[in-house]
Formats: C-alpha cells, structure tokens, sequence
C-alpha cells in the first residue's frame, strides 16, 4: 500500500522481563515455540502491503538485527521501501531533540524520501492480529487526524495496569486518553496520522522542549486534534512483564488462543531449516506447543518447546516454557519454569517454580 508507511517504535518499551532481557531487548523475546514479538507487528505490517517500516531501537538491539537481517522472511528486502533498522545515531551538535524525538528529528530523511502520506505507529508488547488496511480505511472514513486502536477488555489483568484507557463517545471519538486501572479501553499502541502532520508536530514539540511523541503532541492535545477510535475484537496478549509472558506463552495451549493468533493470519519469522521433531519410543508428550529440530525421549506436559531442545530419557517437563537448543538431561524435572537458550541442565536436577512467578534460567546457564 503505497500510501501508508509504518514505524514501530521501541524507545519507551523498558527491559521489564528480567532474565529473558538480559542480553536482548523486549521485542526480541522468543515466544510460542518460534518467533520473536516482533514477529507479530512486522506480520501485520506484511499483510497491509506497507511502503516501507522504520524500526526505531536504542539499546540491546544486537539480537534483534540478527533476527531480522534483511527483512526477507517479511517480505522487506526491496529495491524501494522495506525494512529500514534505524538504531540512535546522534551526530548533529545542534540538535536538542530529547526522548523518541530524537529518532524522528535524526531519521527526517526516512520520513521525507516516502511517498507514503500517512503513518502507521506501533510498538512490539501487544501481541494482536490487527487489520491495518481496514484501520486506514476507517482512518479515513472518519476524516480523523488521529486514529488511535484500542481493545474492550472484559477481564482486566496485571498486565493491562500500565496500560493508557481510552474514553470514547458515541461517534467513536477519543475524548480521553487515561491510565484509570479499572477502564476496559485498553489502547493497544497502535495509531495512524497523516505524515505531513506527523512532521509539523515533531518540529513543534522539539521547539517547545518536548520529549515523547504520543505522550506530548497526541495525548496533551486531544481537544486540538480530531481522534477516532478504532475498536479491535481479535485475541489479544500485553507481554510487559515476566508473569505475563509466562501466562501468554501457556495460554496459547488453548485451541481458541491459538487459532484466535495463527488460524486466519500467518505470521512470519526467520526461516530456520531444521528437521522435524523425533519422539522416540520413551516419549509421552500432552498439551503442548513443540517446534521443529527437537529429540524428545522424555515426558511433556502443558508446556511450549522451542527449536532443537533436546529432552533425555526420564526427563519430565510440566507448565514450561524452553527455549532453543537447551538440553535436559535424564532424570531431571522441570515444572513452573522458563528456560531462556542454550541452557544444559545436568541429571536428576529437579526445579520447580510457582504457577503465578515461574522460575527463570538466564541464557547459557549450566546447573
């Protein structure tokens, strides 16, 4: 679609999962059993046929530009637009951007050089399989400035506390952006503006002493703008802490979860060749989500495998999550736990960690 450009912002996303950001930042977080969270926005993105995607990063990005190389898996290795990794890289002495302004005011050219008129904004911690086009379209429809996504949560959770609540009218018109724990409107940080505006308001906040794009030139001046309100229904998973992401990953072993995230819209990643799963004859494996390249000789229960795990004869993995190439020897138990790569647990080790906080082993580890 050559009149919409997308961003995907990871400035403001902290490192909140603890072991598992580490070494790497939030959207390159392995979850369900082969992907990265930012497998998911850059999916939707593919789907809507976007121009081209700016992703905006400034620390532990090195695992993240491995994954993505050069946009192929997605569709974004172009001779014109595609996938465009802009890390900080502040050289002019004049400039006195500050916060998420500084991407936007050092990358202007990125912006410039599209013919895309309008934008599509998102970042990596809400996992959704939004229809971008049909949010252009309603964008437009609505003669809006801003279209801002949100989702009605039924059941609030832990994980939604953080999140900004959309007030919205009869005529689906924000007319307030708040954080008020108890409101469904959860806003899914996903919104659309035309590009011409997008610019006129970085100038504006970087000339005012601005630092965050949403916070100070969409939020702050909600009664300047016109902000509809895009209503999304689909399933929905915020990743912004470890419990969350624990929770997500099982929750997924729910058929309805997961064909709600993969039955109607692919998602790509990183094309991996590897030969598919044995399970030899010692092998009892129930309720679980199993990748590719595995040797299973042991027992699995409600959990998520990644890619090359091996499981030895009389290991037993029950409500886990284990990431690639990690090796349970025989004998060890493993129930509650969250496994980061390539780590080799010795035998007869047992670790058990709560439902509700899952035991977390950092990448690399040797127990």
């Amino acid at each position: 679609m050559k009149e919409l450009m997308g961003v995907i912002n990871l400035d403001h996303e902290l490192d909140q999962l603890n072991e598992l950001t580490y070494f790497r930042c939030g959207a390159a977080v392995p979850f369900a059993s082969r992907y990265r969270l930012i497998d998911f926005v850059l999916s939707n993105m593919m789907r809507a046929e976007l121009e081209s995607v700016g992703l905006f990063v400034r620390r532990k990005y090195r695992s993240l530009m491995d994954h993505l190389g050069d946009g192929k898996s997605w569709d974004m290795n172009r001779k014109h637009g595609g996938l465009f990794i802009l890390p900080p890289d502040w050289n002019d002495p004049t400039d006195t951007s500050l916060g998420d302004l500084q991407h936007y005011h050092n990358n202007l050219d990125f912006f410039k050089r599209a013919s895309a008129k309008y934008i599509v904004f998102s970042g990596s911690q809400h996992i959704n399989t939004v229809d971008l086009q049909e949010v252009y379209q309603y964008h437009l429809e609505k003669g809006a400035d801003v279209t801002l996504v949100y989702k009605k949560i039924e059941q609030l959770q832990p994980e939604h506390d953080p999140c900004l609540r959309l007030e919205v009218d009869e005529d689906r018109h924000v007319t307030e952006i708040h954080q008020e724990k108890d409101h469904p409107n959860v806003y899914l940080d996903i919104f659309i503006m035309e590009k011409k505006l997008f610019l006129e308001q970085v100038e504006y906040c970087i000339a005012h002493g601005e630092s965050y794009f949403f916070r100070d030139a969409i939020q702050k001046n909600r009664h300047k703008f016109k902000i509809a309100a895009y209503e999304y229904t689909g399933y929905h998973a915020v990743i912004n802490s470890l419990e969350s992401y624990y929770k997500n990953s099982l929750n997924l072993l729910q058929q309805d979860n997961y064909f709600g995230l993969f039955k109607e819209n692919p998602v790509q990643t990183k094309i991996k060749y590897e030969a598919p799963t044995r399970y030899l004859d010692s092998a009892e494996v129930s309720n679980s989500l199993v990748a590719n390249g595995c040797i299973i000789a042991g027992t699995v229960e409600n959990s998520v495998i990644f890619r090359g795990v091996q499981i030895r004869k009389g290991a037993r993995i029950v409500n886990s999550v284990i990431m690639q190439k990690c090796v349970i020897e025989e004998n060890a138990v493993i129930e509650n736990v969250i496994m980061d790569k390539d780590v080799h647990l010795s035998k007869e080790r047992i670790l058990v960690g709560d439902s509700k906080r899952p035991f977390v082993i950092a990448k690399s580890s040797k127990i």
